[in-house]
């Protein structure tokens, strides 16, 4: 197992361009995000406003092409994207880059919600209308439509890509994350000599036998909705995730107004520490400019994974909005990243920084991941009640599941792209196979993996969002320009 995580660190380094080299990955995906923003004119803070407007439901229309309204479309993306990004995400970005690496994480969801523009318009704007009137679309489909036939094999590309990063970003890593964090209650509740906690050899891999457990009851729930067809599973879960949502800010709220008085030092701690970071609080040995670095890449990282802007898989979802204006659904997606990144991931970051409960020191290190969180939510809920550790593992089982039907979804799309229909159902078998191995394998594998994956994913799309960003300028200048359209929410 060591071996492996030597292996999928250094893809790590190859895709994200660190430590082996220069932080690539981290320069296209700002880069791009700049460019895309400067080009629109820093549209996601002009017609912000009209944004919330359409997602009220103010233009809807029944008779536009389509399969949802904007507000569902919206919430469809927000489903594959709120959850473990934001609680177990955070976590791992403050662990390995600091807190400063909270800050990145806001650049890269402002400059994020231009390019999730850009994808949404580009995902209706040339998307595939079927026979009955349904709808298929996405970056292999606006890559291959949008810049001709020669650039079918990066649509390919894309495709390939998304199958693998639906194994990782929205697969393995969510089924990883809810095992821990179900592990983490198991050890405060039985002793460590317990059968439950003791380590044993599964197919060469050293696993706890609750995390086998977890991985069965998992990955048998996502594949008696994916493949058994029964849909009350996910629709419940689709019901009961947003309410955990609601439930989760509200906790963190509450955190923050019992310690109002750290917020404005844990503030100033973010900005200081993300061009200055303290090396006893980031998982990095290494000099003043590349713990720097090291920060921005874990920011951005995280930020990628926790709104996925740029990564390409929101505007599968989006394409599938009723409207015969693509702006419009570029409008309702950039408020994507705004609620994902800037709002949820905030509120994690500085329960658990103003809380300390990054500092702490559990069985001789700092915490990680989901038990990070949970730990700040129990320390920062303790006056009021002692299971504020609770919220989270609710919250992590919750989203491990609707996160992980949403991105099947996204991954049976482009393996019927590649192939056909006939590719979804071993598609689907496979997703659920890797669903039950990431409940298994370590930390590190199943993020690096993940980000392997992410990075893949997200290159292509960036290439297209690049060269495809004059027809959204016009799109958008065309449709800001009718004035029976936004002028009376200037």
């Amino acid at each position: 197992m060591d071996k492996v995580k030597e292996f999928i660190q250094s893809l790590v380094g190859i895709v994200w361009g660190w430590p082996e080299l220069l932080p690539l990955m981290v320069i296209i995906l700002l880069g791009t995000g700049i460019f895309v923003t400067f080009r629109l004119r820093w549209i996601q803070l002009f017609r912000i406003g009209h944004a919330f407007q359409v997602i009220r439901g103010t233009y809807d229309n029944p008779q536009d092409q389509g399969d949802i309204n904007h507000f569902q479309a919206l919430s469809a993306a927000l489903s594959a994207t709120v959850g473990i990004g934001n609680i177990a995400g955070v976590a791992t970005a403050i662990y390995y880059g600091g807190p400063g690496a909270l800050f990145w994480m806001w650049i890269t969801a402002v400059f994020g919600m231009a390019l999730k523009f850009s994808e949404a318009t580009l995902a209706v704007s040339l998307r595939r209308i079927h026979a009955d009137g349904s709808a298929s679309g996405g970056p292999m489909y606006y890559i291959e439509k949008g810049l001709g036939a020669r650039w079918k094999p990066l649509a390919v590309a894309f495709a390939a890509f998304a199958i693998i990063s639906s194994m990782g970003t929205g697969n393995s890593i969510q089924a990883f994350t809810c095992s821990d964090q179900i592990l983490s209650e198991f050890k405060q509740a039985l002793p460590a000599q317990h059968s439950l906690l003791q380590q044993i050899q599964f197919l060469g891999i050293p696993v706890e036998p609750i995390r086998l457990i977890t991985g069965v009851v998992l990955a048998s729930l996502v594949a008696m909705v994916i493949l058994g067809g029964i849909k009350r599973i996910g629709k419940v879960a689709a019901r009961l995730a947003p309410f955990m949502a609601l439930v989760y800010i509200v906790s963190a709220l509450f955190i923050l107004l019992m310690n109002a008085g750290r917020i404005i030092p844990t503030f100033t701690m973010i900005l200081n520490e993300a061009f200055q970071p303290r090396a006893e609080l980031v998982g990095f040995a290494g000099g003043g400019f590349l713990l720097f670095l090291n920060t921005v890449v874990w920011g951005v990282k995280r930020g990628l994974f926790s709104n996925e802007a740029g990564q390409g898989s929101a505007p599968i979802a989006h394409a599938a909005a009723k409207t015969n204006e693509a702006a419009r659904e570029g409008a309702v997606a950039m408020i994507g990243p705004l609620i994902d990144t800037l709002i949820i991931c905030s509120l994690t970051g500085l329960v658990i920084l103003s809380t300390n409960s990054h500092e702490v020191i559990v069985d001789g290190g700092r915490l990680n991941g989901s038990p990070l969180t949970a730990l700040a939510f129990k320390t920062g809920l303790a006056p009021l009640f002692p299971w504020g550790d609770k919220i989270i593992t609710f919250a992590v089982f919750l989203f491990a599941i609707s996160t992980a039907i949403s991105w099947s979804y996204y991954g049976d799309r482009s393996a019927e792209y590649l192939l056909g229909e006939r590719a979804i159902k071993p598609y689907k078998i496979i997703y659920v196979i890797a669903h039950f191995i990431g409940a298994i394998v370590s930390l590190e594998i199943v993020w690096g993996f993940g980000d392997i994956a992410l990075g893949l994913m997200a290159i292509p799309n960036l290439i297209a969002l690049i060269a495809l960003s004059g027809r959204v300028k016009n799109i958008a200048n065309d449709y800001f320009s009718r004035e029976n359209e936004w002028q009376r929410f200037k």
